[in-house]
């Protein structure tokens, strides 16, 4: 059963004074809030009907009504079919001239957190089968090498190599050449055993310190380097329905530790859609089955993209966090272009 014109408006109102009150909805309640003109006995049986249709629930008797995950869901799904909202001006948020990757995560999950009283979080950008742009090898003493590499989205990776014998420069240069000859432009699913096979042949008594290089290239390429920064953990006891919980430990644990966050946005990294709403068991996370993530994509550009995401009640202002995430994802998309100029760096490893 479709729902008619009537019962979304009755269930948009129920689902809009929870929000804001967080207490049960009565019929009379939403005859104050809605053009409908109708009356309370006629609002009474919409609201057993749509009770019936699992959109709403009665906590208790002689309560009104209150959302279920499947109101919830339906709310949502019709937000974001909507034309898109005026956005909101953040101030003070002039992200273009920030130097640093890390510090621009961290004041993205801030920002958030303040402008939304939800905990938040934001992950560090990767990009999939990234592809070598060049591999530097230079001498760090007589027993050390440093191999650079950088990949597409100037992301850099730097790996010491131990040496088993002394190297001079004119090998070092005919190694360097003979790597990035055969490498550049490659992501690691396309370097195959053949390639392999032929740089060790090419690399004739120096084939041991080729295979050295090669392992520390795919270790550094292969490694997940996601960083999860979150935000605003402390806000969860802003609310009783998450704070009176029994994991509510658990819960301020997940967004400290990170673990689990790290895994669910990897787990969905390759979602379709730039923007997703997960409504308490729908996010796979076991510590916040109470709670509703509402996560958005966002790309720097040359396939470098990474994850926002708010974590709130159920009962979260889904309208103010989407248009809040939709600006952020303007803000993150610009950076791009904007710190690339600027020799910054977005990742770098060493030891």
């Amino acid at each position: 059963m479709e729902l008619d014109e009537r019962k979304i408006k009755i269930l948009d109102t129920i689902i809009r004074t929870y929000l804001e009150t967080g207490e049960p909805v009565g019929s009379r309640t939403i005859s104050k809030y809605t053009d409908l003109n109708l009356s309370s006995a006629t609002i009474r049986n919409e609201m057993s009907d749509l009770e019936d249709l699992g959109y709403i629930i009665q906590p208790h008797a002689s309560a009104g009504r209150i959302p279920s995950d499947k109101g919830y869901r339906f709310y949502v799904d019709h937000l974001m079919t909507e034309k898109d909202k005026e956005i909101s001006d953040m101030k003070d948020f002039v992200i273009e001239h920030t130097e640093r990757m890390e510090s621009v995560l961290k004041q993205v999950a801030q920002m958030l957190a303040q402008t939304t009283n939800y905990a938040t979080m934001i992950t560090s950008p990767v990009k999939k089968n990234n592809a070598i742009k060049f591999v530097q090898i230079s001498k760090l003493d007589e027993e050390q090498l440093l191999a650079v590499v950088v990949l597409g989205g100037n992301v850099v990776k730097n790996k010491v190599i131990n040496l088993t014998e002394p190297m001079d420069n004119e090998t070092l240069m005919k190694l360097n050449f003979l790597l990035n000859n055969s490498l550049n432009g490659k992501a690691p699913m396309d370097i195959s055993l053949g390639i392999i096979s032929g740089l060790k042949e090419q690399a004739g008594e120096h084939v041991d310190i080729v295979s050295v290089v090669l392992d520390a290239i795919a270790e550094t390429i292969t490694q997940e380097d996601l960083e999860v920064y979150t935000s605003g953990a402390t806000n969860i006891f802003k609310y009783p329905e998450l704070s009176s919980s029994e994991n509510v430990s658990n819960l301020i644990y997940a967004l400290e530790e990170k673990k689990e966050l790290a895994e669910f946005v990897s787990e969905n990294a390759d979602s379709d859609e730039e923007i997703k709403v997960y409504i308490g068991d729908e996010s796979d996370i076991k510590t916040m089955k109470d709670c509703s993530v509402v996560t958005a994509t966002y790309d720097l550009g040359e396939g470098m993209k990474g994850t926002v995401g708010i974590i709130g009640p159920k009962r979260m202002d889904y309208e103010k966090v989407l248009t809040n995430l939709k600006e952020i994802k303007k803000q993150m998309n610009g950076l791009f272009n904007n710190t690339k100029t600027k020799g910054i760096e977005v990742k770098s490893d060493g030891e």
